[in-house]
């Protein structure tokens, strides 16, 4: 019997997933930062799920890899009202810990090899983001190629979450 928390996390990262990539090809910033909010808030929740279910099952690592990923996307979220140039800040400190916590998820063979290496290819390219905004490149969180270029292996990285968490028990 799957756990009603399982699907409750699965609507969660569906939600942050489609309303995060929608919100980058949103012209209006209104429109965006409430897409964005609503991407967030499903994230959250569903990375706290997460991190609550890998510690149970006692893998500590994985659990801490979701936690991080959890304080990454607040600080998203607390930056999102500010407008893309004000959230420049928030958003290098939460894509950062997006990378950590991508890696601290993969770093074991919890999730299917596909899994771990769409998530080390989007904390790759985070990464570079965070380095590049660091070293004084004008980078907004729409940016093309970066950091736009890490949000649809991010996307596939939630896919194979949801994947795992919905499929058949054997």
């Amino acid at each position: 019997m799957r756990s009603t928390l399982d699907l409750v996390a699965a609507i969660g990262l569906a939600i942050g997933g489609a309303f995060g990539l929608a919100g980058t090809f949103v012209a209006s910033d209104v429109l965006r930062e409430t897409v964005w909010t609503i991407d967030g808030v499903g994230i959250v929740v569903a990375t706290a799920l997460l991190t609550m279910k890998y510690q149970r099952l006692g893998n500590d690592l994985v659990a801490a890899g979701f936690l991080t990923f959890l304080a990454g996307e607040s600080l998203l979220l607390a930056g999102n009202a500010a407008g893309l140039q004000a959230s420049v800040p928030s958003y290098a400190g939460g894509v950062a810990l997006w990378a950590a916590g991508l890696v601290m998820v993969s770093a074991q063979a919890t999730f299917a090899l596909w899994i771990r290496l769409t998530a080390s290819v989007a904390a790759v390219l985070f990464a570079v983001s965070v380095l590049m905004i660091l070293w004084g490149a004008p980078l907004l969180p729409t940016s093309a190629p970066l950091p736009a270029l890490g949000y649809p292996f991010l996307v596939l990285t939630f896919i194979g979450w949801i994947w795992t968490l919905l499929k058949p028990e054997r």
